[in-house]
């Protein structure tokens, strides 16, 4: 295979600009943290696990842009290994480069608290890239992180870490099986269907 394939792919979809948008994602995050002095406690770092995967899941979301699925359905060769290898290349970026903000304290809401949650938001943008298109894939995740950022703390009981598992320790099971779960659903569902093409109808 030559490379003009993955090379016209990755033109596509952008994303040489995408992986630059995760590195100042990541270096945003970085910041942040600092200036919360997240490293004194690790409560602080909250803001950081929670809207850094926000902002990284939606750059990711917008890159999964498809022109035509009609096209992509009709290609000689099937897409969805390239897309498959799109989410998970992007996914590991984010992976590698955003705990670097929170490093420390892995029982709380360090590394693996990033990671997970990286996992989760960038599930919810993927299913959302195949139901509304890549360009407003970021939209319900937005409302979502915003609504359990602002409420989470209020609120208590058993079903907390399902709903609210975006601000738990990296500790909680359940917060690390619904991340999981919105991941899997989300990357199956792109890998096999592709985002909405944008103005489709149904």
């Amino acid at each position: 295979m030559t490379t003009s394939g993955p090379l016209l792919y990755a033109r596509s979809r952008a994303l040489p600009r995408t992986v630059a948008a995760l590195a100042a994602t990541a270096a945003l995050a970085v910041w942040a943290a600092h200036g919360l002095d997240a490293y004194l406690d690790p409560d602080r770092r909250v803001p950081v696990i929670a809207l850094a995967p926000l902002f990284a899941g939606a750059v990711i979301g917008t890159s999964l842009y498809t022109a035509s699925d009609e096209l992509d359905r009709t290609a000689v060769r099937p897409w969805w290994r390239r897309r498959l290898i799109h989410l998970l290349a992007l996914t590991a970026l984010a992976a590698a480069l955003l705990p670097w903000a929170v490093l420390g304290h892995p029982s709380f809401f360090g590394p693996p608290a990033m990671i997970r949650n990286i996992l989760g938001c960038t599930g919810l943008t993927a299913t959302a890239a195949v139901l509304l298109g890549a360009r407003l894939s970021w939209l319900p995740v937005f409302g979502y992180v915003s609504a359990v950022y602002l409420g989470a703390s209020a609120l208590h009981g058993a079903t907390v870490p399902l709903w609210a598992w975006l601000v738990q320790p990296a500790g909680e099971r359940d917060a690390w099986v619904v991340a999981l779960v919105a991941f899997g659903v989300g990357g199956v569902t792109y890998v096999l269907r592709g985002a909405r093409a944008e103005g489709a109808r149904d």
